[in-house]
């Protein structure tokens, strides 16, 4: 199956700015993809394609897009969502598919807290990221987001160990169980969410914390026409000159 880059997202969005903490918000768009379908359809296709890595925190299997929906995407947030960041060219993007499939007692401590999205920028360089919903199945779960609880040392700590600790070692010392994060605890306070919902789109800035919202890991599957099947796309820009 191929994917051509055009039409594939609806050219006249309607944007909804939702509010999480002051001078901080997402975007949401309903809607996004004309024929959401083909690109379940495409992930399914290739399912056995979908891998498992190792380099960042991801609680499942990843597939790099297509390059026209990547090429889509870049063009989408051009035109419609980089305004509302402090994003004045990008540098780089690129974008994937991704299912999560892990059960609770397979995740890494890393995978049990939330995560900003850092991809090696600059302080020159902001980072935007988007999650599309390309399932019907509201109880997989959306996305939340998290400010820190505790003194930034003690946040230092708390990501460093999540690096190196088993996850015995890390429950033993944080008291963080062996599960996906669904709210706040004592080092993370819960400030926002969005639920899922079929061809949803959110634009964030991906240096607020943030986590999959997954209430109901027993609903999991690998079968991308009926898990928690997302597009993902990050976005590393110049910031705009300072005034």
């Amino acid at each position: 199956m191929t994917l051509t880059p055009f039409p594939l997202f609806n050219p006249q969005p309607r944007i909804e700015r939702v509010e999480l903490v002051p001078g901080q918000a997402c975007f949401v768009i309903d809607d996004a993809l004309r024929e959401p379908q083909r690109l379940v359809e495409f992930a399914a296709l290739h399912a056995g394609d979908f891998q498992r890595v190792d380099f960042n925190a991801y609680p499942g299997v990843l597939l790099p897009s297509p390059a026209a929906v990547s090429a889509a995407l870049n063009d989408y947030f051009v035109e419609h969502v980089r305004r509302h960041f402090d994003a004045r060219r990008i540098v780089r993007m690129h974008s994937r598919l991704a299912l999560v499939t892990l059960p609770p007692h397979e995740l890494r401590p890393l995978q049990t807290i939330c995560h900003v999205d850092r991809l090696d920028a600059g302080a020159t360089q902001s980072i935007q990221a988007c999650v599309l919903y390309l399932f019907d199945d509201p109880a997989l779960g959306g996305t939340s987001f998290y400010v820190p609880a505790r003194r930034a040392s003690e946040m230092d700590r708390l990501f460093a160990d999540a690096n190196v600790m088993s996850p015995e070692q890390f429950t033993q010392s944080h008291g963080i169980a062996q599960a996906y994060l669904t709210g706040s605890n004592d080092y993370f306070c819960r400030v926002g969410g969005l639920e899922a919902k079929w061809n949803r789109l959110v634009f964030y800035d991906g240096a607020m914390l943030h986590s999959g919202d997954i209430h109901a890991p027993d609903r999991l599957s690998a079968d991308p026409r009926h898990g928690r099947l997302t597009l993902n796309g990050f976005f590393t820009c110049r910031r705009h000159a300072a005034r």
